[in-house]
């Protein structure tokens, strides 16, 4: 079963993690393009109290070396019933400060690779056929993004191309359709630095280009400043353009955080709408965080750029 959220022949799944000061699960020229280097661990659960439903578990890290390269990794764990699959990912990125040391006008560029091991568990199955082998067959296969950055002052921008090899995993015979090469655009502005309260609205932009799906996430989050912290919260809502029922599935993303010198955590929940539902409960994730080998931060950008430490 294929959705907005869920694709088993893809990669790493797309879901709202970004928003949750992780924006390397998505874009790699996001790699070490701050003040600091990031480590973020992320557990989500589908679809609460049905068994065996979709869960993924990503565990990532990415810093600057010297003054113009980033570096990063990915390790992945995702699990829809009785298939599931596993990655790793390694990035390098490349950033050109397009004015003065102390002012954000940077363009980068940022290439992964990743090596992905796919399953399907078929020990319990009890169908009496000579297809089913009743045992856990595995194939693996490599594939590799393509991601360029622009970010001036408040305003971000990401371009990215996934799963440009087209590789079949052949789990399922050799006639398995290919990977789903897709495209993401992301724009976004941060203003309100200065001051007690910023807002940073941003959109991100999904095209499919086997399928023809078309969709978008309309976010907004707010930060709270406090004297030793900060308080954020974020509403994302992803909406399907395709005509069909399926493609126009719609969820919102509600999502609270707090950044308390260099840690972060954060709980999302995302709630499905539409007429064609895959199940009514709601899908929880919670990420952990920590920030390392910070510098100083710049005068201005979004908090992608100026993290806490």
């Amino acid at each position: 079963m294929q959705s907005n959220f869920v694709s088993g022949q893809e990669t790493l799944p797309i879901y709202s993690d970004y928003l949750s000061d992780n924006v390397y699960l998505v874009h790699p020229s996001a790699a070490g393009i701050g003040n600091c280097g990031k480590i973020r661990l992320t557990a989500r659960n589908q679809w609460a109290g049905v068994q065996d439903a979709p869960a993924l578990q990503t565990l990532s890290f990415h810093t600057r070396l010297g003054y113009n390269t980033g570096f990063g990794a990915i390790i992945f764990n995702d699990r829809n019933g009785f298939h599931s699959q596993k990655g790793i990912q390694a990035t390098y990125a490349y950033h050109i400060e397009m004015g003065r040391i102390d002012d954000l006008n940077l363009l980068s560029f940022g290439m992964s690779f990743m090596y992905v091991q796919n399953s399907v568990d078929e020990t319990s199955f009890i169908i009496p056929d000579p297809v089913i082998t009743q045992i856990v067959q595995s194939k693996s296969y490599v594939n590799a993004d393509f991601s360029m950055a622009y970010h001036n002052n408040g305003f971000s921008s990401y371009f990215t191309a996934k799963n440009l090899l087209l590789n079949a995993r052949n789990l399922y015979g050799d006639n398995e359709p290919l990977n789903l090469r897709r495209y993401l655009v992301t724009a976004g502005y941060y203003f309100g630095e200065g001051g007690s309260v910023q807002f940073e609205p941003s959109i991100m932009a999904q095209f499919i280009e086997r399928t023809g799906g078309k969709f978008a996430d309309f976010n907004l989050k707010v930060y709270k400043n406090l004297s030793n912290a900060q308080l954020w919260a974020g509403l994302s809502f992803r909406k399907g353009f395709d005509g069909n029922n399926i493609e126009e599935l719609t969820y919102f993303t509600p999502i609270l955080g707090v950044n308390y010198k260099k840690y972060m955590a954060s709980y999302t929940y995302t709630k499905q709408t539409g007429d064609f539902l895959f199940d009514d409960g709601g899908y929880h994730q919670v990420t952990l965080g920590v920030n390392l080998f910070c510098k100083k931060q710049r005068a201005t950008g979004c908090p992608n750029i100026n993290a806490s430490f």
